[in-house]
């Protein structure tokens, strides 16, 4: 089931990767998954842990936060936020050409490459209902979800709508933290996708959440208002747990 999951996933932001534009000005959000060969997981994490993190803020790309998937020996994800797409693509140039990055990737590949290939990646910018305020720096246990939907052809509005004017309220009412929610800046998912990550204080807690939001009145309501049939494809999901080097709060 995880790896039909992660496949999923990574097939969705591979796409976004391979179809980008550079309309983008505003600040962008990078979502990326790196796979990596057996038993490689814990010296990927040494190498971002002891260098990696580092070396992105000393490029101007802030860290968002890092998670394991619940379950996995292979996968890392995390987030970026860049000023600009523009400004990301500076902070790539100078991060791959950056003497100190490039001495320690040559290092941690001594007993072979960490990656079992090459990283996969989407860029993101906020919906105007994802929170205001911005992830603090610090550690945080509990479960994060990642979850995407594909809405059904030219229903992405009305999916932000719903989510905008019920959905964000009725998950903290039954426990769920917003974090962030986003559209891809890049064709073919910009016109159809949204991809938010939601916080629960633990897996037992996530179940319990879910199970009260889906059976409360005013989400069966807004479910129906929101207009006949649905409004997106069942979403991509995928429990996520903070790496020890993560800093989101």
């Amino acid at each position: 089931m995880m790896t039909r999951i992660l496949t999923s996933l990574a097939t969705v932001l591979l796409l976004g990767a391979i179809f980008m534009n550079d309309s983008a000005n505003a600040e962008v959000f990078e979502l990326r998954i790196y796979t990596t060969n057996e038993g490689k997981l814990d010296d990927l994490h040494a190498r971002f842990r002891d260098h990696t993190v580092k070396l992105f803020e000393k490029h101007g790309m802030t860290n968002m936060g890092y998670w394991v998937p619940e379950g996995s020996k292979d996968t890392l994800i995390y987030v970026l936020s860049h000023k600009s797409r523009e400004h990301a693509a500076k902070s790539w140039d100078g991060f791959r050409n950056d003497p100190v990055w490039q001495k320690v990737f040559k290092a941690s590949r001594v007993d072979g490459p960490l990656l079992s290939k090459a990283p996969e990646a989407t860029f993101l910018q906020a919906t105007d209902y994802t929170p205001k305020k911005k992830w603090k720096n610090g550690k945080e246990g509990g479960f994060f979800e990642l979850r995407i939907y594909q809405a059904a052809e030219g229903k992405l509005g009305k999916l932000d709508a719903r989510f905008r004017d019920h959905t964000i309220s009725l998950f903290e009412k039954h426990g769920m933290k917003n974090l962030a929610y986003w559209h891809a800046t890049d064709e073919p998912q910009a016109k159809d996708h949204l991809y938010y990550i939601i916080w629960h204080e633990s897996k037992e807690a996530a179940a319990t959440s879910w199970k009260g939001f889906i059976a409360d009145p005013d989400w069966k309501a807004a479910a129906a208002a929101s207009g006949v049939g649905r409004l997106a494809k069942p979403p991509v999901s995928v429990y996520m747990q903070s790496t020890d080097y993560s800093k989101i709060k």
